[in-house]
């Protein structure tokens, strides 16, 4: 085949193991034979509506087959697939179609209300999935296309996918990962959690984060397993699937395994056919490993970022409790360092960097932004302050970016700053992280009023919903008369926690 991309990965499997089930979703499964055809008559579908290589196409729904066959779609053509974060608001969405310039959005009929607010300068071609079987939507289309094998010329450097993270001044960017990217960070999975043929893995977190999509469910159909997609986090769900089909792994961030261990049905569940467990996104309390290692489960732990692809660092079932709290050693093909005060400009403590081909192309659109997060040499600035101790584990100690992670979602003050200061009482503010027994942490926002504009905490938090994420709304608000600052006038955010 000319496509040594993503975009082959159906076709490839179906020509091995055909018959073997790639998804399951609810009662319906999907063979790997059928996923490929699926995915090809979308294509030709995609193409009709004049999609050609290197066209932007987003995708706006719940973990659903769907979702996989738009990306193979796209992905046969030399697109690229742009994933949407369904939490996101209208004007959220609005501003990133607007900056990928999608000319395609493929969307669950469960967001038609949030798809009619949207205001993109350029409209892309809308496509609904679900809703009116008689409808010219998703599988209308399926239906009437080619099956034809669709061979276009994709290599490993060329663009796959557009994921964006939230802004560190108040806009987010799209990350670049090429199929290049995407396929190093599927062989050090591999590698790392020694994922099987036989592998039965749940798809417990939303696809459209780089984690469920690149270290979840691509390592899995690569090897030709089975995914098992949930379309939304539930307790008493994700304990059904497990024993119905056998789960033998998944990866959640600590708030999702921490629920399950809180579970009533914690101590009776059949867990016996979980080979390994994987968290990222926050730190994992001791407490909650030990748990899960009581019975008898492997417990990993990982670090990375999406524009790592996202993998950098892992710490294995046997080290999960020797090294506690740390964020591992690098994966295989991935290389890491410290930017500290050493001779060499490194040393045991400084910002984490990481080398590794699953390193983000860049920003989409954004040469500044990629020049400053990327060096000459090909290292990716996390913005983690991290520490290695005497055998490489390192372990993250603060972060140089205001960043902080709610049940497993990156928030950016900026944000959420740049939101609150359009309230007519808001003067100035600042917005921190601050630790919470459920999500890890949650947003406090500290708000200067105007002297002639009263507003209680309740309203300026109600402003927000409709325009943030609720995740990213602050939980509470604090009344100051001042914000601290520092020599040089910035907010002093060490003196706020």
């Amino acid at each position: 085949m000319r496509n040594q991309g993503l975009g082959s990965w159906a076709l490839r499997r179906a020509r091995s193991t055909p018959h073997r089930t790639a998804l399951v979703a609810g009662n319906d499964e999907l063979t790997y034979a059928r996923l490929a055809e699926r995915s090809t008559r979308l294509a030709h579908a995609l193409r009709s509506m004049g999609t050609g290589p290197g066209d932007r196409v987003a995708y706006l729904g719940p973990n659903a087959p769907s979702f996989v066959e738009t990306m193979f779609a796209v992905h046969l053509l030399g697109a690229v697939f742009v994933p949407l974060n369904t939490r996101l608001t209208a004007a959220e969405l609005s501003f990133q179609l607007d900056d990928c310039g999608a000319s395609v959005l493929l969307y669950d009929v469960r967001h038609d209300e949030v798809v009619r607010q949207l205001r993109v300068a350029a409209a892309p071609v809308t496509v609904t999935i679900g809703g009116d079987p008689a409808a010219a939507g998703y599988e209308t289309r399926l239906r009437a296309a080619s099956a034809e094998l669709i061979d276009e010329p994709v290599g490993h450097a060329d663009p796959a996918m557009i994921l964006y993270t939230s802004g560190t001044t108040g806009r987010p960017k799209g990350a670049v990962l090429t199929h290049g990217n995407v396929i190093w960070n599927c062989l050090n999975v591999l590698i790392e959690i020694d994922i099987t043929g036989d592998e039965v893995t749940l798809v417990s977190a939303p696809l459209f984060h780089v984690a469920a999509l690149n270290m979840t469910l691509l390592p899995t159909l690569l090897k030709g397993g089975r995914a098992v997609l949930m379309t939304g986090w539930d307790v008493e769900s994700c304990f059904d699937l497990v024993e119905r089909h056998r789960v033998t792994w998944m990866f959640g961030v600590p708030t999702m395994f921490a629920d399950l261990a809180r579970a009533s049905r914690w101590s009776s569940a059949d867990l016996s056919s979980i080979r390994s467990l994987l968290a990222g996104g926050a730190s994992v309390p001791t407490s909650l490993i030990a748990a899960y290692q009581e019975r008898g489960l492997r417990f990993l732990q990982g670090y990375g970022l999406t524009e790592a692809g996202p993998g950098a660092l892992i710490v294995t079932a046997d080290m999960s409790t020797v090294k506690v709290g740390a964020a591992g050693v690098p994966h295989f093909f991935s290389d890491v360092r410290l930017a500290g005060p050493g001779p060499d400009g490194g040393g045991t403590e400084g910002e984490l960097l990481i080398s590794s081909p699953t390193v983000m192309a860049g920003y989409w659109g954004r040469p500044d932004a990629t020049a400053a997060a990327v060096t000459d040499d090909g290292w990716i600035r996390t913005g983690d302050v991290a520490r290695v101790d005497d055998d490489g584990y390192y372990s993250i100690v603060g972060r140089l970016k205001e960043m902080y992670i709610s049940g497993g979602e990156n928030v950016y003050p900026a944000e959420v700053e740049t939101a609150l200061l359009l309230h007519p009482a808001v003067a100035e503010c600042a917005v921190i992280g601050v630790p919470d027994e459920r999500w890890g942490e949650v947003g406090r926002a500290f708000v200067r009023l105007n002297p002639d504009r009263p507003a209680a905490e309740q309203e300026l938090l109600a402003f927000l919903d409709g325009r943030l994420a609720r995740y990213k709304i602050p939980k509470t608000v604090r009344f100051v008369d001042e914000l601290p600052r520092t020599g040089s006038g910035k907010i002093h955010r060490g003196l706020l926690r």
